[in-house]
């Protein structure tokens, strides 16, 4: 299965700050009221992907905040993703691309409409009827957003095609609440396997940012 791999320019573990700004029936995010981007916006890091194609996503948080940028580059061996973002929690936060373009506070999950919360709207990661988390389309490597709430990535991925990200549906770049296991719990832990919301989800938690892949 291919994998994501982090840029050399980028620490897999911390990531260097700078100037800042899942899964179907997934985590139950919390619900609050939304707004309109803000002015303000985060300029876009530049790519270091070879080609053309660039789409961007502006992130925001559900109060309707601006809180980041991220592009998505057709780069050699895939598709090159840089995110830069400032103004969140500190920590390592998951970090994915989910299949539906839409990104609205306190709103249905699209596979089940009981579900609300923030930018359920969004739907589940690109790739999550396919295998189980950590293998999906759409997984990525955790953000790292330092004590000052700023925090940059650089990735490069060969299981996201242009085609995914601007099908009928659209994509939305995703940043949740927690850092992301990957669906990684060992036997001793778990003789059973990992649970449902484990494989789906990473146990990433709520969504904080959400932004919507556009050309």
């Amino acid at each position: 299965m291919r994998h994501p791999v982090v840029a050399p320019l980028v620490s897999a573990c911390v990531l260097t700050a700078v100037l800042g700004g899942c899964a179907g029936a997934d985590e139950a995010a919390s619900g609050s009221t939304g707004g309109t981007a803000a002015a303000d916006s985060a300029s876009a890091p530049t790519s270091g992907g070879a080609g053309g194609g660039e789409l961007t996503a502006r992130l925001v948080d559900p109060q309707g905040q601006e809180v980041g940028v991220a592009t998505l580059t057709e780069a050699e061996g895939g598709t090159q993703v840089d995110v830069r973002v400032t103004g969140l929690p500190p920590g390592f936060h998951a970090f994915h691309v989910h299949a539906v373009g839409r990104c609205e506070p306190d709103s249905a999950n699209p596979a089940d409409p009981s579900m609300t919360g923030d930018f359920l709207s969004a739907g589940g990661h690109i790739g999550a009827g396919e295998a189980d988390h950590g293998e999906h389309a759409g997984d990525l490597p955790v953000l790292f957003v330092t004590e000052a709430g700023t925090g940059t990535l650089t990735a490069v991925t060969d299981a996201l095609t242009p085609d995914q990200l601007t099908d009928e549906d659209g994509s939305a770049v995703m940043v949740h609440a927690g850092r992301d296991n990957y669906a990684n719990v060992p036997e001793r832990y778990a003789p059973g396997g990992p649970d449902e919301m484990t494989r789906n989800t990473g146990d990433a938690g709520g969504r904080i940012a959400c932004g919507p892949v556009e050309g």
